[in-house]
Order: C-alpha cells, then sequence, then structure tokens
C-alpha cells in the first residue's frame, strides 16, 4: 500500500470515528425505558410532552420523586445528569388501551408519522455506496499490483536521471566495454551531432558475460550518464500463465518508451524470453513464449533509433538464443562483459573501498593478486566481508589480513574449529597440504603457494593450500599443465611416501587431475601416440558450464580405449613427478609436517625458509608405462 492509499484509509477511518462520536453524543441525553416502567411513570403522572408514532413513544420525565417508583439502576440512569426532567424513548408495543392510560393521565400528547421510504432508499444507497467503494479500493490495489486488469500492462520500472544515480565513474575493470557503450551516450546527448557523417547508433545492445561481471550496473550507467529515462525489466516478467500477456506487455512497454524518448529499455536476462523457437518442447508456433518472443522482433524492427529509444539487454547464456534476435538491425552489437584481469580487479576494489576504513599502507594491487577469476560481484562481497571481519575483531580499520582471510573464507568455506581430527587424521592432513606445498616449491612455472593449513573448513575440507598467481594467464604449456597435475597429486604421492597407504583426502584432487588430462588428450592434441587430434566437441555454452551440455564422443571403441590408456598415463605420469620430488626431499618434508602440527598454519614468510633448502627441479616426463 503506497502512501497516498494509506491516507486515505486513514480519513475514512477519522470520519467513522466522528460519526459514532456525534451518535453517542446525540442519543447520550435519551434514555431509553422499559414499556412496563413508561406505563409505571404514566400512571404516576412524571411524564410529559409525548409524541406516539406506531413504532415508539417519546417524551419527557420528570426525575424528582422517582426512588419509590422504579429500581435503583434505573433510577441512577436518568439523574446522571443532575437535571429536573430528561428524555425518553420507549419502543411501543401492541397495547390497544394506551389511548385510555394516556387520557387518563391527563398528558399532553400528539401523533407522528413515520418516513419510512426516506429510511429504506438510504439504507439501500449506502449499503451500495459501501460495496461500489470496496470494490473501487481493490481494483485500484489490483491494477497498482499487476492484477487482472493489468495483466497486458508492462512491469517494467522506470527511472529518471535522478534515481538512477549510477555513472561511468561506478564502473570499473572492463575499460573496453565501456568504451563501446560511450558511443550510446553520446548519441543520446546529441544525435544530430553524433549522426553527421551519416552513421546511426545500434538500434539493440547486448551485454554477454558471466554472472555478477556489471551488466546491469553498465546499462543503468548509460542511463545515468545521459539522462534519460530507463526502463528496466526482467525477460521473465513478460510470460504470465495467460496468452497473449507477454505480447501485450511487450507493446506497452516500446509504446510507453516511444512516448518518453530519448530512453533506454533495459531486458535482464534476455534468454528467459529470447530462447531459441522449437527447442522449448511441444507448442510449436501457438507457444506464450514464441509469440512474445515474435511480438519482441517485431518492435525492434519497428522503431527508428533516430528517435533516441535504444534498447539494451543483458544475458549469460547467448548460445540458446534465437538467431532472429542476434541478426544485423536488431541486435546490432554485442559487448563482451568478462571477468576482469588483475588490473581491472584493482580498479573494481578501489571503486567499492571507498566506503570502508583502512589502514594507510593497504596495498590494492595484492588483495587483487590473490583474487583471479573473481567477478565485480564476488569482489564487492570480499569488500564486505573483510570489514565485517575487521568489526568482529574490533579494528578501527580493515587490513590486508581481514582481506585474506575473507577471501579463504570465500574460496574454503567458514572454518570449523570445533571439527576435532583425531591425531591421525591430522597427521595424514598435515603430510598431505605439505606434499601441494613442497611440489609447488620446487617445480618451476608454476604459482608460488601463499599459505597452507590444516584447519577444516567448509563441508568436507579438512585442510587447504592457496597459491597466489604471479600474473594473469591465458595460455598454458604442456609443462605447465604436467607441473600443475603434479601440484594437485602431491598430496596423494606424500601420503603414499609416508604411510604406504592411500585415503579418500585426495578425491577433489584426482577429480581436476583428470580433467586436466583429459583435456589435454581430447581437446588440445598433446599426446604423442593420439596425435594432434581434437576427439571431444569444445563445450558450446559461453560461460563454459561443466554438466549442462552433454559430451558428443564420436569415436571408435579402439580410439576410446587408446584415450582411457592415454589419460592414465598422463596423471600416472604427474604423480611419479610428485612422489620423486617429495622422496628426494623427504627430511623437508617431515620438518614441514611437524611445523604444520604445531601452528596449523604456514604462511610465505614460514614457507620461504623451507623453500630456500629445496633446488628447483626441472620437469621431466616419462614415457608410458614407465615410471621416474
Amino acid at each position: 500500500m503506497d502512501k497516498k492509499q494509506q491516507i486515505s484509509v486513514w480519513y475514512v477511518l477519522l470520519a467513522v470515528m466522528v460519526l459514532v462520536s456525534m451518535q453517542n453524543y446525540l442519543g447520550g441525553h435519551t434514555q431509553t425505558l422499559a414499556y412496563s416502567d413508561f406505563k409505571t411513570l404514566l400512571s404516576a403522572g412524571k411524564l410529559e410532552d409525548l409524541t406516539v408514532s406506531d413504532v415508539d413513544v417519546r417524551g419527557t420525565v420528570r426525575t424528582d420523586g422517582l426512588s419509590s417508583l422504579l429500581p435503583p439502576e434505573k433510577l441512577d440512569a436518568l439523574q446522571r445528569t443532575g437535571e429536573g426532567s430528561h428524555a425518553f424513548v420507549t419502543i411501543r408495543v401492541e397495547d390497544d388501551k394506551l389511548t385510555e392510560a394516556l387520557e387518563a393521565a391527563g398528558v399532553t400528547y400528539a401523533g407522528r408519522r413515520e418516513n419510512r421510504w426516506l429510511g429504506s432508499i438510504l439504507s439501500t444507497v449506502i449499503w451500495v455506496a459501501v460495496f461500489f467503494g470496496i470494490w473501487t479500493f481493490a481494483m485500484r490495489r489490483m491494477n497498482t499490483q499487476g492484477g487482472m486488469m493489468s495483466v497486458g500492462k508492462s512491469k517494467a520500472k522506470v527511472y529518471v536521471e535522478t534515481d538512477t544515480q549510477v555513472t561511468f565513474n561506478d564502473v570499473a575493470g572492463v575499460d573496453e566495454a565501456k568504451e563501446e557503450l560511450q558511443e550510446v551516450v553520446n548519441f543520446l546527448k546529441d544525435p544530430q551531432q553524433y549522426g553527421r557523417l551519416g552513421a546511426r547508433i545500434p538500434k539493440g545492445i547486448l551485454l554477454v558475460g558471466p554472472p555478477g561481471t556489471g551488466k546491469t550496473l553498465f546499462a543503468r550507467a548509460v542511463a545515468g550518464e545521459a539522462g534519460v529515462p530507463f526502463f528496466s525489466i526482467s525477460g521473465s516478467e513478460f510470460v504470465e500463465m495467460f496468452v497473449g500477456v507477454g505480447a501485450a506487455r511487450v507493446r506497452d512497454l516500446f509504446d510507453q518508451a516511444r512516448k518518453k524518448a530519448p530512453a533506454i529499455i533495459f531486458i535482464d536476462e534476455l534468454d528467459a524470453l529470447g530462447r531459441a523457437r522449437g527447442i522449448q518442447g511441444m507448442g510449436g508456433g501457438h507457444d506464450e513464449k514464441e509469440q512474445t518472443l515474435n511480438q519482441l522482433l517485431v518492435e525492434m524492427d519497428g522503431f527508428d533509433p533516430s528517435q533516441g529509444l535504444v534498447l539494451v539487454a543483458a544475458t549469460n547464456r547467448p548460445e540458446i538464443l534465437d538467431p532472429a534476435l542476434l541478426r544485423a538491425g536488431r541486435f546490432d552489437r554485442q559487448v563482451l562483459v568478462d571477468r576482469p584481469d588483475k588490473i581491472g580487479r584493482a580498479a573494481i576494489l578501489r571503486v567499492h573501498i571507498k566506503k570502508v576504513e583502512l589502514v594507510p599502507d593497504l596495498d590494492v594491487d595484492a588483495i587483487a593478486a590473490l583474487t583471479p577469476g573473481f567477478t565485480g560481484a564476488d569482489l564487492a562481497n570480499l569488500v564486505n566481508e573483510a570489514a565485517l571481519l575487521a568489526t568482529r575483531r574490533g579494528a578501527d580499520a580493515v587490513s590486508l589480513d581481514d582481506f585474506t582471510r575473507a577471501i579463504e573464507r570465500i574460496v574454503a568455506g567458514l572454518e570449523k574449529k570445533n571439527r576435532l581430527l583425531n591425531p591421525k587424521e591430522r597427521e595424514v592432513v598435515a603430510y598431505h597440504e605439505m606434499g601441494h606445498a613442497l611440489v609447488a616449491m620446487s617445480l618451476p612455472g608454476v604459482d608460488p603457494v601463499h599459505k597452507i593449513s590444516i584447519i577444516p573448513r567448509g563441508i568436507g575440507a579438512l585442510g587447504y593450500t592457496i597459491q597466489r598467481p604471479i600474473e594473469d594467464r591465458f595460455l598454458m604449456t604442456l609443462e605447465e599443465l604436467d607441473n600443475k597435475m603434479a601440484v594437485l597429486l602431491g598430496g596423494r604421492a606424500a601420503e603414499h611416501l609416508v604411510f604406504e597407504q592411500l585415503s579418500t583426502g585426495a578425491s577433489d584432487d584426482l577429480a581436476k587431475a583428470t580433467d586436466i588430462a583429459r583435456s589435454m588428450v581430447m581437446r588440445y592434441g598433446m599426446d604423442e601416440s593420439l596425435g594432434p587430434v581434437v576427439y571431444q566437441e569444445s563445450n558450446p555454452l559461453f560461460l563454459d558450464q561443466q554438466g549442462i551440455a552433454p559430451r558428443i564422443r564420436e569415436v571408435s571403441n579402439e580410439t576410446a580405449e587408446k584415450i582411457d590408456q592415454a589419460v592414465r598415463s598422463q596423471v600416472q605420469s604427474a604423480f611419479d613427478v610428485a612422489r620423486a620430488i617429495l622422496d628426494a626431499h623427504r627430511d623437508i618434508l617431515e620438518r614441514g609436517a611437524k611445523l604444520l602440527l604445531a601452528q596449523e598454519t604456514l604462511t610465505e614468510p614460514e614457507l620461504a625458509t623451507l623453500q630456500q633448502a629445496l633446488p628447483i627441479a626441472a620437469t621431466q616426463r616419462t614415457a608410458p608405462g614407465e615410471s621416474s
């Protein structure tokens, strides 16, 4: 209920209270008498100025000398005002001798005709008015909340420049996308100057990128920079249970935007509306979603961008959009809003830390280096988590240690200090994590180890090893992939070396190493026996979401057997490299594991003392079936 409706309801309640008070006040001076008491007072000569109707008898009763005629409670009610006389009313009953009693008492009386038809009409009108008022109020409420009478109306939220309050200064980390959208701002501000050479602004701009990279923020920043109305709606809000509602809402949205042009229409989660036709199951061309999509295509063909109307949409599933949406003349331009690199993450962090109290010497670049793969939303959450941790420990400012602990909480999960491990399990976890660290410190081209711990975190992590990338990497060589697998299998190799048995703690490491080996064999052509051939279709999904699209394995049984052997050989070779490194530096492994058992956590300075005794080993690949 909005503010105006709340005020009107209070006015109605106040009016009702005033009417009730007036009724009580006006009726408070008239005492209702029982008919038997009326007959008693009439016989005693205490009544005067009577008016008789076929419904009641009204008049005045003298209050003196009534103690012997009425009970004390009725007498008190009549004498409460302190006056000598008091008005009364009594309901008339069937009494044929009433006139004789009035004549015998010698009182003055008169008749009164009841105007019943006026009362009946008023009572009927009042009830009709009350019903009509309730119905009008209910229908207005339904319309304002998207009810039956507004199913064909657009649910887009309209923001003006003062409501948006977002500019390009609030967007950082993706400068290329910002430059693309700056053209839209320039056109909306001055369309004549921008189109002086005959160029036209793109009709539609599709923002594509993983979740949390700031696509919606970009669209709002364009509206804030241009100072034009901003129509924001989600793709799922177009479709309802009624056939034709989605198409009607599309028409209404574009009609509203044309009236306020220049304006920006922003459709978030476009894949909910623009999914490719023919892949949505049964329904065919009569499907409600297809009708809505068809109407959107018609509207995009029907508006002139020179009027200052720009359509911006966002999705993280562009591969499932209908090709008709992506053709030239509709969504002319696709802008990639990708995960930021190290420089971009630092810029995003500087935007979010403006509202946080920080220590003077905080190194933002160091935080950015610890967060590879983080999106803008992840970084905003990181700053908030770090501020909460600093507040919890009673600090006056947020330090780098707070950010480090916040990263560990986001990546590895919450510390489970109450999850007590028995001494044997703690020892196995300590050697496991130290195995990861020593192999990483021994191989070239591996991200340096930032921290290792045997404090359980999250759901099933009994310990963790965090590596800090030196720089953002977009390509990896065969040697680097081998080294990465060796680091993953370092924990399992340490358990096998020290305890001569294996545990379930390396299940996640094995899964990751197997995925790397399978990609090396089937996608990257890095196995000599199978040659430079791709045996697996690359995942067609834009965001490389595993488990959504099935992998089609179009190979013969003989080739499939060779692929399995090659994958097994790659993983075994990496395991042998890790075990050879740990066997050669067994004393350092023992020393590091005992130190980790004593302190539970080792950081970079403490690991540096162990690394000084480790010469960087060259990676030696072994042939299939051999061991190093």
